[in-house]
């Protein structure tokens, strides 16, 4: 049984990469991705593995600005010729479940989440984007209108749907009406160690970006002064 796992992008090592990491662990497969940034994959597991990436790698500063062509990610995922395959891993929180497969091969989603952009965090995203007025908003409105469109009808392409929480579950069957199978994200149980004495603080680890609410954190925590946060 030959397989592939597809991937949305390589250009940093997150959770979503750590999962990646496991899943060609458990499944040896040829690695598909839109794009990749080897000089942040250095010294990691990725770092000598062979990678397929789309046209979206040659344009003009990709590695950086990626997300300047989000417009094209749904026609470059779709451009990967995966029919040599039987079976398909997509590790997907944008448009990696949208690769075009036969009838006759099995396509498996492990869903991170729909793209929040486009569906719950729309009118937050055009908001902190300050595209609220104007041509620029007008066109990522109608960009992410597209989206919309496409990311309902890619996941017709999916036999199973796993998700990686109850809650990205339901999102999974409120938006594509398909029931998803609940595997939760691995975690290091070597690394971590179990502790019983408890502390008088609150400790929270993420990356700094919008949609991990960590301002909302912070606000929650300004008005608990006897509450200390980490």
């Amino acid at each position: 049984m030959k397989t592939a796992i597809v991937h949305d992008w390589l250009v940093s090592i997150a959770g979503g990469e750590k999962v990646l990491k496991l899943m060609h662990d458990l499944y040896p497969s040829d690695i598909y991705t839109l794009l990749q940034n080897p000089k942040n994959l250095k010294n990691t597991f990725f770092e000598d593995k062979k990678i397929h990436t789309s046209f979206i790698q040659k344009m003009p500063f990709s590695k950086k600005l990626y997300q300047k062509y989000l417009m094209l990610f749904p026609f470059a995922i779709e451009q990967f010729d995966l029919s040599q395959y039987d079976v398909i891993l997509s590790s997907s929180h944008c448009v990696a479940k949208g690769v075009i497969t036969r009838f006759d091969q099995l396509h498996i989603c492990y869903c991170h989440t729909p793209m929040r952009y486009a569906w719950d965090l729309y009118f937050q995203y055009l908001h902190e984007s300050n595209l609220k007025k104007g041509i620029k908003a007008r066109l990522a409105q109608m960009i992410l209108h597209y989206l919309r469109m496409w990311d309902v009808t890619s996941a017709l392409r999916v036999d199973e749907f796993i998700a990686n929480s109850k809650f990205i579950a339901k999102r999974i069957k409120k938006l594509y009406n398909k029931e998803a199978k609940v595997i939760y994200p691995p975690v290091d149980i070597n690394f971590f160690e179990p502790c019983y004495k408890k502390d008088e603080y609150y400790f929270t680890a993420s990356r700094f970006v919008p949609y991990k609410k960590i301002d909302l954190i912070v606000e929650a925590f300004s008005k608990m002064p006897d509450k200390k946060l980490v």
